[in-house]
């Protein structure tokens, strides 16, 4: 696809905002963007109006009905509460009328109070939290400056969201100081009501410095491990505990889905990058000189997305080593990250991704359940929708499938055998 070709009028485009650059109040040593060691300057790098409003202003015009804005860091929170009301006002101001707005916004939570929990459920704010398992293996690495474990003060703001009712997720880091103890950590959470969490491989690198290779603190099998172990405790007897991430987005594949974790799908999302600056970059992993693709202070949205480098980064998921073009469980990773690949220079070639043991040995390992869990999925989204937007109809062959999947009922849930429920006859 050549510059200035791209359908641009027409995306599913999202934004994600480094708000505060790499300010932060905690120095976590496996942190891959913030390198200010947890002492921020007096003067907080937020992002100025200006270049805030214009960028707003244009992606509402493109928004079609749906507008998603991810704010992160460093600790987003660090722009101070007055900067985030201007983002929604700005947002009222520019979106065209019925546009959904949505809102995430990712923290170490230590410094949500009550006027922050407050705001977030006023606007619906989605929250992830960053907490890497109970007390002791938390504060063994998010510590602040001064060496002092986070967990207590994650804890106290967490507890703020949950008096307001503020919808939040957990973020965990697996490292190797609770990659041994996935059971424990599905306990804790569990223990703790926290029934959404995301698990995130540690990775000991750099994104400001792309072509350095990452070190990585857990091996492929350690790694493969944990999620086998956390597999078991999520799984109980087909009825799963919680919402955990990475089992969700395989179950995706299983009732016919596409995933929507990007590592799981087989192309990477379309989604600016914003630098606090205004500098943009097709991926939070690649933000380095060499990645961007342009301002949103002096681009215009089709400009940054029309920009060369951004469709040589679409094309490099797609690029697959020859060991995944014939995997069995291709449909359920499409080759993991570009980031885990180790590329040849001029990115036409790469090895499989660093964690491919992991994928495949969790694939394999949970397969056979994954299978039933997805049958009886679709089965429960068949009949529900049939009884509620089909008012009791059967579909045709051709119709589209009543689970939601997209796909023709023929080429989705007709293979689970359902047959019609009788139609009870009212005697009047």
């Amino acid at each position: 696809m050549s510059n200035g070709c791209l359908n641009t009028e027409h995306r599913n485009i999202s934004v994600m905002w480094k708000t505060v650059s790499e300010d932060c109040n905690l120095a976590c040593d496996y942190c891959y963007y913030s390198t200010c060691g947890g002492k921020p300057g007096r003067k907080i790098n937020r992002i100025e109006s200006p270049i805030l409003e214009k960028f707003i202003r244009e992606y509402m015009e493109k928004s079609h009905g749906a507008a998603t804005f991810a704010w992160q860091g460093g600790e987003p929170l660090l722009a101070g509460l007055d900067f985030f009301e201007e983002v929604v006002t700005l947002q009222a101001k520019h979106a065209p009328k019925h546009t959904m707005i949505s809102n995430t916004l990712q923290t170490n939570g230590t410094l949500i109070n009550d006027k922050w929990a407050t705001f977030f459920k006023t606007y619906n704010f989605l929250i992830g939290v960053s907490l890497d398992g109970p007390k002791e293996i938390h504060d063994a690495r998010r510590v602040d400056s001064l060496g002092q474990g986070s967990f207590d003060r994650v804890m106290r703001g967490i507890e703020h969201l949950r008096a307001h009712q503020v919808d939040f997720n957990i973020l965990t880091v697996v490292h190797k100081g609770n990659v041994g103890k996935a059971a424990e950590m599905m306990r804790f959470f569990e223990a703790e009501g926290f029934n959404y969490v995301q698990f995130l491989p540690c990775m000991d690198f750099r994104s400001q410095q792309i072509n350095h290779p990452g070190v990585y603190d857990i091996t492929p099998e350690e790694y493969g491990n944990f999620l086998c172990e956390a597999f078991d405790y999520w799984y109980k007897e087909g009825e799963p505990r919680s919402s955990i991430r990475f089992f969700d987005e395989m179950l995706n594949i299983y009732v016919n889905r596409e995933a929507g974790l990007c590592i799981h799908r087989a192309t990477c999302p379309q989604t600016i990058i914003l630098e606090q600056n205004g500098d943009a970059f097709p991926c939070d992993f690649f933000i380095h000189p060499d990645w961007k693709v342009g301002n949103v202070a002096t681009h215009s949205i089709d400009e940054i997305l029309d920009h060369p480098l951004f469709d040589k980064f679409l094309k490099m998921k797609p690029t697959l080593p020859e060991p995944c073009t014939t995997c069995d469980w291709k449909k359920l990773c499409h080759g993991g990250c570009p980031r885990n690949r180790k590329w040849g220079t001029d990115l036409a070639t790469s090895e499989v991704d660093y964690f491919c043991e992991s994928y495949k040995q969790i694939y394999s390992y949970a397969d056979e359940r994954m299978k039933k869990l997805g049958d009886t999925t679709r089965g429960r989204l068949f009949e529900q929708n049939v009884e509620r937007y089909y008012k009791g109809k059967w579909p045709e062959r051709n119709d589209p499938c009543p689970c939601g999947s997209g796909r023709k009922y023929k080429q989705c849930c007709n293979d689970l055998g359902l047959t019609p429920k009788p139609r009870s006859l009212t005697v009047r």
